[in-house]
């Protein structure tokens, strides 16, 4: 049986209400939840691992910006019993492989309390964090297959701040507010928008979604525990050529609103994604965000959300009242028949997974080779004309393809079962999908969802983007045509978006009539087939009449406010050791009774730690570690120093050993 008629019954497969669906009137009004927030370190090696995003081989890792973190809520509804862990994580994309390990080590923590029904992994989708934690080959290509080390730190992190969260819970309550955010995004594929029809065009004041849809999260003597808040735009403030782990626009305006609240990791402020398939930071065009260069692009744009989320934050008075509720469900997406409703009005269906030209050229904000827009209608020269009727499905239409992902064998190289996710929290609904959307195609979508929910009390339906796992782009039918970027990287061909539409608008009519929905299939566990090309750290070296941690070249006698103090060290390879809820710096001041105290690490945007391999007679083992502070200018006078800490491997028994140097002193005017 096709995945059609699965999920057009979706709504008669419950037959039975269930106890929670029957508790629904006793939430009716109740403002009530158990609400707990919990943070942990997700950074990966920050040397010699291909990174997440761009798909640029070139583009390692070599040093870090700011750590990545996973952020994590527990909502728990007293009056029906039910909870849901949302987590958004600084990660280029949530795949499947992650999402099981996570269930999987929750429920041998927690007993039945979280599963794949009311877990919700996000990313905010930053293209510069390590890459290898898929268990699929398309995303492992540019890591030279699966990352064991980098896989391990991201489910362990993810992990680790859910259970926070839930040691956490206590009583609280959640308040919404919303607001259009204008000039921090722009549409970079703005001809295919302009082919969806006017009249829905005209509906709407901009090419992009300007909404951000705010939750504050407090306790009932007022005090605050935290914010959800989503808003569409991808995190590429940061470009293709820089090598630095950072959780880029998002990550930074999460960390200036937590410090804000100076509350260690007990206040959590996560700044989610959402449908931004077609928008980027970068407003004036290319990879141009208004700065000097991309860490002041990353800034700028990190600043307007932070300060309208600090605006929304202020207004948000609203409660949100009632229970929580959810449903999930996995579909074959490569073998849905997409009914006439949700289509041209003639039935359609879904494709092998299949990548397009234009999607090896990139988009405006991460260039790759090549232009956009090839369609196989725009494709002119004979030979291109050959090679597109030769690789084009009658499915895929007017995409040419260069890789149909779901052929291959023995498995698929990107997913193909997919999961569904829809969650209610009071008024609020947050559909969870495992693309990225574009514009239009997310107001689709929240369209057919609010349809469904409106009547049960719903106002504020919310696209909740690369959630769960990952397989690409979703374009509308006529964006599709154009075959931009994002059209050539909808992956199961031009009827996707008809076929989510019609998946959770199955789940929409469950959840509203209290129905249980069947499971669907079960992704393949590949697991066991991984193969891992990158060699790990065989040994570190150094000359012999220094030591690790000796400095290289150290920081000046004294620098003013806004100055730049570098100091490089002998070292070793971050992956000796990750320093997983640690650092690989301090920056130290001197206090009144002499001893030294913390002021910044690698996790704070004004610092910055890079590993070079240095290539030293007669090993090629060597490394050279540069630590970088800019001195932010509120800094109070004082004397300073700058700490490095890393590991060595011996090349003799095989041992890693600590290490830390020190900067002379210096004193900052």
């Amino acid at each position: 049986m096709r995945a059609t008629l699965f999920l057009l019954t979706l709504p008669l497969l419950g037959l039975v209400l269930s106890t929670n669906a029957r508790a629904a009137d006793a939430c009716a009004g109740s403002s009530r939840f158990l609400v707990g927030a919990g943070m942990a370190d997700i950074t990966g090696p920050a040397a010699e691992v291909g990174m997440m995003g761009y798909a640029q081989l070139a583009q390692q890792t070599s040093g870090i910006h700011q750590r990545l973190r996973s952020r994590a809520f527990v909502i728990a509804s007293p009056c029906n019993g039910r909870r849901v862990a949302f987590v958004s994580a600084d990660l280029g994309m949530v795949f499947e492989a992650v999402r099981r390990q996570v269930v999987e080590r929750l429920r041998a923590r927690f007993g039945d309390l979280y599963s794949e029904d009311n877990v919700l992994l996000s990313a905010t989708h930053t293209h510069s964090g390590p890459g290898g934690y898929s268990h699929h080959t398309l995303y492992n290509l540019t890591t030279f297959g699966f990352v064991p080390q980098n896989f391990e730190a991201i489910v362990n992190g993810i992990v680790s701040s859910i259970a926070r969260a839930h040691a956490r819970l206590g009583e609280g309550t959640l308040r919404i507010a919303s607001g259009d955010l204008v000039g921090a995004s722009r549409n970079r594929s703005p001809q295919a928008y302009l082919l969806n029809p006017a009249s829905e065009r005209a509906r709407y004041s901009s090419d992009v979604d300007t909404r951000m849809t705010l939750v504050r999260l407090s306790r009932p003597d007022g005090s605050d525990i935290g914010l959800i808040n989503w808003f569409a735009v991808h995190a590429t403030s940061m470009g293709n050529t820089h090598h630095f782990i950072s959780g880029d626009n998002k990550g930074l305006a999460s960390s200036l609103f937590e410090k804000t609240h100076d509350a260690g990791d007990t206040f959590v402020a996560a700044f989610a994604q959402s449908n931004e398939g077609d928008v980027t930071p970068n407003i004036l065009g290319g990879t141009n965000g208004g700065g000097a260069d991309d860490f002041e692009d990353t800034e700028l744009s990190a600043r307007r959300q932070y300060d309208f989320a600090t605006r929304l934050w202020a207004q948000a008075t609203t409660p949100l009242t009632g229970g929580v509720d959810y449903r999930h469900t996995f579909v074959k997406m490569d073998a849905v028949d997409v009914a006439p409703g949700f289509t041209d009005g003639q039935p359609r269906h879904t494709c092998p997974a299949a990548i397009g030209l234009s999607m090896i050229a990139g988009a405006e904000d991460g260039p790759g080779y090549g232009v956009e827009g090839a369609s196989c209608a725009a494709i002119h020269d004979i030979w291109s004309q050959f090679t597109c009727s030769l690789t084009t499905t009658p499915c895929q239409a007017e995409k040419p393809i260069v890789l149909e992902m779901g052929s291959m064998l023995p498995h698929p190289w990107s997913p193909d079962v997919m999961p569904f996710q829809l969650v209610t929290i009071g008024q609020l609904a947050l559909v969870a999908v495992p693309f990225e959307l574009t514009t239009m195609a997310g107001r689709r979508l929240r369209d057919t969802v609010k349809a469904r929910l409106a009547p049960t009390g719903i106002t504020d339906v919310v696209i909740a983007g690369l959630s769960n796992d990952y397989a690409g782009y979703v374009a509308t039918r006529e964006e599709y045509a154009r075959q931009d970027y994002e059209g050539a990287s909808t992956h199961f061909g031009p009827w996707t978006l008809g076929a989510i539409q019609q998946t959770f608008d199955g789940l929409a009519a469950s959840l509203a009539q209290g129905h249980a929905v069947p499971p669907g299939p079960t992704p393949t566990d590949l697991r066991y087939v991984q193969v891992a090309l990158q060699p790990g750290v065989v040994f570190d070296d150094k000359l012999l009449w220094v030591d690790f941690g000796d400095v290289v070249s150290d920081a000046r006698a004294s620098y003013s406010r806004g100055d730049t103090v570098s100091v490089t060290f002998w070292g070793g390879h971050p992956k000796n050791d990750l320093h997983q809820e640690g650092t690989f710096l301090r920056v130290q001041r001197k206090g009144s009774l002499g001893a030294w105290v913390d002021v910044a690490d690698d996790s704070d945007w004004e610092t910055r730690y890079l590993w070079q391999r240095e290539n030293c007679v007669p090993t090629l083992g060597c490394s050279h570690v540069t630590v970088e502070w800019r001195i932010p200018q509120d800094t109070p006078p004082g004397t300073y120093r700058i700490l490095h800490e890393g590991d060595w491997k011996s090349g003799w028994d095989g041992r890693v050993r600590p290490y830390f140097g020190a900067s002379r002193p210096f004193t900052v005017r």
